[in-house]
């Protein structure tokens, strides 16, 4: 089935009035009642109808361009993904539009709406506030093609291409107690994130494989996903005022990493010695920081490049697809100085 937008032709034939009267209502013309305007206003939002003047050729004919949204471009993480779809959408002649949430639920649904308007399907990275998904369920009940990457969900039917999440998190903390480290805490982006989960399960695999108690103090979780440092600041702040506070850090997304290592350096905080830190990071440059950072690292260009061939290949199937692929790509892990031997 073939996406098409929502059109005043479509919300006439629901609401059994003409095209004319549906067009002169959402104008807010005074020669329509104040009832009848309620009516089509109140429908047309309902299913995120959207006027667009190109509406008539993109029925005729495909656009050649893919829609994706993710939380912030500066995130090294999704610059490599975008690569990765872009040299994929060049080779198979698509154009690609890129749409930034900054992890905002609001804006989110904006984006999405806004790019079912022009796009012959989309690539979608949920946002940490991310809950309802009733804004891509229409979409995908109205047939557009979407694949999710990274922060996928299982609430909805789609191709899907995420990192080994758990993997990356159990060899991290594993490495961690294996050089001594006894007291670790976890700082994750929202845990509605399944992403964030299955990093805090494997996390709790190690803890428990090594027979050491979970400690509740050093739980926490950024709701804006560390977009700010003072967010991270805060939790910081938290960790080392605890009566026992941690020996070592597991950050588990790309921005808190980063964030926690900025704080410690502010901090005079000396690494190892008095903080051990390990996190998820795609940046090119951790291992020239001193003391080098220890990171989990995701194959960011391969899911850009997976997710972008899956998505055209559904676009351009002449059958609806019955049968979705979840694709896991194994993190590579660079231990370094920031997680060396605990000196007892």
């Amino acid at each position: 089935m073939k996406f098409e937008s929502v059109t005043i032709k479509d919300i006439a034939k629901v609401l059994h009035l003409s095209t004319s009267t549906v067009s002169r209502a959402l104008r807010d013309s005074y020669e329509i009642s104040e009832e009848t305007k309620k009516l089509v206003v109140a429908y047309a939002k309902s299913v995120n109808y959207r006027p667009n003047p190109s509406a008539l050729n993109l029925k005729k004919r495909r656009s050649r361009t893919l829609g994706i949204t993710i939380s912030e471009i500066a995130n090294s993480f999704f610059s490599q993904i975008i690569a990765g779809v872009e040299s994929v959408a060049k080779e198979k002649g698509y154009n690609v539009i890129i749409s930034q949430t900054f992890e905002n639920f609001e804006r989110e649904q904006e984006a999405v709406r806004n790019l079912s308007q022009s796009v012959d399907g989309m690539l979608i990275s949920l946002s940490s506030e991310t809950k309802s998904l009733e804004h891509i369920q229409q979409l995908l009940d109205r047939g557009m093609p979407i694949v999710f990457f990274d922060r996928i969900t299982k609430a909805v039917e789609g191709h899907k291409v995420r990192s080994n999440n758990f993997k990356g998190a159990y060899d991290a903390t594993a490495h961690l107690i294996q050089n001594g480290y006894k007291k670790i805490a976890f700082i994750g982006n929202p845990d509605n994130l399944a992403i964030i989960k299955e990093r805090k399960r494997g996390y709790d695999e190690a803890l428990e494989q090594h027979q050491l108690p979970h400690q509740n103090a050093y739980i926490k979780y950024c709701q804006h996903g560390g977009l700010s440092f003072e967010e991270v600041e805060r939790v910081m702040d938290e960790l080392l005022q605890l009566s026992d506070p941690p020996e070592a850090i597991l950050s588990c997304a790309d921005k808190i990493t980063t964030s926690c290592y900025r704080y410690l350096s502010k901090h005079d905080i000396k690494i190892p010695d008095q903080m051990a830190l390990i996190g998820f990071s795609n940046l090119d440059l951790t291992e020239f920081l001193n003391p080098s950072l220890s990171i989990i690292q995701q194959k960011a260009e391969a899911m850009g490049t997976q997710a972008a061939e899956l998505l055209i290949r559904q676009i351009e199937s002449k059958r609806p697809l019955e049968e979705f692929s979840e694709i896991v790509l194994e993190p590579d892990f660079f231990a370094r100085a920031s997680s060396a031997a605990h000196k007892q």
